[in-house]
């Protein structure tokens, strides 16, 4: 029998933005599938809650957070380099909840270094956690979004950021992932245009200004210039009340989504220093990617029919 509740999965959610987004769809209302690798005893967490962006955050402790605030939550590990276990985490979300309405995919490994600082044993990992978990992720969670509704309903947001050159200074590696990422949700929000799935989304989502997180507890964050997490979630929560045709396929920004949709003006609110303006760390503007030529696909070919012949 489905659940009468929406069901999210954020994957890589054990700690920092992964945490507050799982935190804040439970308060609104969504039943909440708290995926990554790292777990524990949550009944031994001592203090509770714990420091949020520390490794004594775990998926365990996030559910706990959460089911002792009268919300709902189902922790699942996960390894999102390893097909099979995302593949079974969502046989297991179908299997007690029925239903399947947001992936959240925060999931990431980041090297910030010059090529010839980033070893391989680095690259692979991001790309292995950052691409490959996010295809594995969406590949595993289609079908059961497609069975929503006559044509489908469901929401996928990405932790990916918009296509620029600026991106790759110092973080080619990373970049390489991210904007993979990025791709993803251009190409799939395409698929979802020409199959006529108008209530299919994906969205990309990246912070305007630095963000406290796991990421950003290191000596070079200066702390004034970092926002709460909870513009992040707010953002997501935006993301999922937005007309499917304004958010789907787009790379976005938290700040710009929520001055956009929400009408927000003032983001003093999200300072993590209290009177302190994190600076803007994206550009004001971003290229426009398209082509004149963006219809014309000349002779399309579909190597799934190539393989149907040949078989």
């Amino acid at each position: 029998m489905a659940a009468r509740k929406p069901v999210a999965i954020v994957v890589g959610a054990s700690r920092g933005i992964g945490r507050q987004v799982a935190i804040d769809l439970a308060k609104n209302g969504y039943i909440v599938i708290v995926g990554a690798k790292t777990t524990s005893d949550a009944t031994k967490c001592i203090p509770f809650p714990p420091d949020p962006n520390s490794q004594a955050s775990t998926i365990n402790t996030v559910a706990r957070e959460i089911t002792e605030a009268n919300g709902e939550a189902l922790a699942l590990p996960v390894d999102t380099r390893n097909t099979e276990s995302v593949f079974q985490m969502v046989t297991s979300v179908m299997d007690k909840y029925g239903r399947l309405d947001v992936l959240v995919y925060n999931s990431g490994a980041i090297w910030w270094a010059s090529v010839e600082k980033t070893p391989m044993k680095r690259f692979r990992l991001m790309q292995e956690v950052n691409v490959h978990g996010l295809y594995a992720s969406v590949q595993a969670t289609l079908p059961h979004f497609y069975r929503n509704g006559s044509n489908g309903k469901g929401r996928i947001v990405v932790i990916s950021p918009p296509i620029y050159s600026r991106f790759l200074r110092g973080k080619t590696g990373y970049a390489i992932g991210k904007w993979g990422m990025s791709a993803l949700t251009m190409g799939l929000g395409i698929d979802f245009e020409r199959e006529g799935r108008a209530d299919m989304t994906i969205t990309s989502l990246w912070p305007a200004a630095a963000i406290e997180s796991a990421a950003t507890q290191n000596p070079q964050t200066d702390r004034s210039q970092l926002r709460k997490p909870s513009i992040f979630s707010d953002a997501i929560l935006a993301i999922l009340r937005a007309p499917p045709a304004a958010v789907n396929g787009k790379c976005l920004l938290d700040e710009d989504l929520l001055r956009e949709h929400e009408g927000m003006t003032d983001f003093t609110k999200y300072a993590l220093v209290a009177g302190s303006t994190p600076r803007r760390i994206m550009p004001a503007q971003f290229p426009d990617l398209s082509v004149t030529e963006q219809g014309d696909e000349g002779t399309r070919m579909d190597s799934t029919l190539l393989r149907t012949a040949k078989l």
